[in-house]
Order: structure tokens, then C-alpha cells, then sequence
């Protein structure tokens, strides 16, 4: 029976997706949350780490560069936790018990990690969609704790975007 479920997300959409689908399995079986989110500089919207080549020829420059990049990442970390403390209170509000972590590290590592530390019965997660070159070269984490989870995984896929040609013809007919 599932009464604890890891529920991993990021800022985008896509989370906002995972966190309502999680929600309601939740509230349907009567299961726990924990609400993650892993810092990483591979998520949509982390800051870029600068580049420190010219540090012996511009020794502030650097320290200017350093500093800014430790302001956006703290602005990263704050809006990750106002994330997850949103989504805690609207969880509580449904009467699902729900508490919330979020760590430094690999996403894949840490998710399969901490799911196995609090006993989660299931992870719930969303899929990105990279596949080929993108997914060979930047990893998928969906697919890395599929593969190493040790409880079941949920993946949440993204839906499909809708094309021009995709969406039906709409034909007008006028009377005259």
C-alpha cells in the first residue's frame, strides 16, 4: 500500500503538473507528501556560473562576477522555497500531510537518495521530453531514476504541443 510519496519538482510547468497529479493521488489513497526540489545548475532558471579567465588581468572584474552570481543563486534558492511552501499550503489546505526538502546536488542521485532515507513508497516525477543528442549529452533525469529508484516511479509526462497543422480546420459557413 502507498502511503509515502516523493514528489520531485522544478519551476517550470512541468512541476506544477507533477505537484497536482501527485495531489491527487494523495488525497485519493490517503498517502503523504514530500515535496523536493534539488538545486542544480542544470535547471531552467539557475543562474550561470561565470567564467574566471581573465582573473589575473582584472582581479574586481572577477569579484564583481562572483558576487552577482552569489545574489541570483540566492534569488534562485529563496524562489525554490517559496515554491515548495506554496505548494506545502495547498496540500494541507486538501488535508494531505505534506512536508518539503530541498538539497544541493545531481537531481537522479539525489531523488533515488532521499527516496530511499524517508521510505517512500513512490516517486512522482516529470519527463522533459529530450530525447537523441540532447538527452545523450545532458542526461535524463526521469530515465536515471527509473533505472535506480528502489520503490516504484511515476513519470508525469509533458503533454504534447500543439502545432498549426495539428489543431482541426474550422470551416465558417454565412448565410446570406
Amino acid at each position: 500500500m502507498l502511503k509515502k510519496i516523493l514528489v520531485a519538482l522544478d519551476r517550470s510547468e512541468m512541476g506544477t503538473e507533477v505537484f497536482e497529479q501527485a495531489l491527487t493521488l494523495a488525497k485519493a489513497i490517503s498517502a503523504q507528501l514530500l515535496l523536493l526540489h534539488v538545486l542544480s545548475p542544470e535547471e531552467e532558471g539557475s543562474p550561470y556560473i561565470p567564467m574566471l579567465s581573465n582573473v589575473d588581468y582584472y582581479p574586481g572584474l572577477s569579484a564583481q562576477s562572483l558576487d552577482l552570481y552569489q545574489k541570483q543563486w540566492d534569488k534562485f534558492k529563496d524562489e525554490g522555497v517559496g515554491m515548495l511552501q506554496s505548494f506545502s499550503a495547498q496540500a494541507n489546505t486538501a488535508n494531505v500531510t505534506a512536508e518539503f526538502s530541498q538539497i544541493l546536488g545531481n537531481p537522479g542521485n539525489t531523488i533515488c537518495k532521499l527516496a530511499t532515507q524517508w521510505n517512500a513508497d513512490l516517486i512522482v516525477m516529470g519527463h522533459r521530453g529530450r530525447s537523441g543528442i540532447t538527452e545523450f549529452f545532458l542526461g535524463s533525469v526521469s530515465n536515471y531514476v527509473l533505472h535506480h529508484a528502489k520503490c516504484s516511479v511515476f513519470i508525469v509526462n509533458h503533454p504534447p504541443v500543439k502545432k498549426e497543422a495539428d489543431k482541426p480546420a474550422v470551416t465558417v459557413i454565412s448565410q446570406a
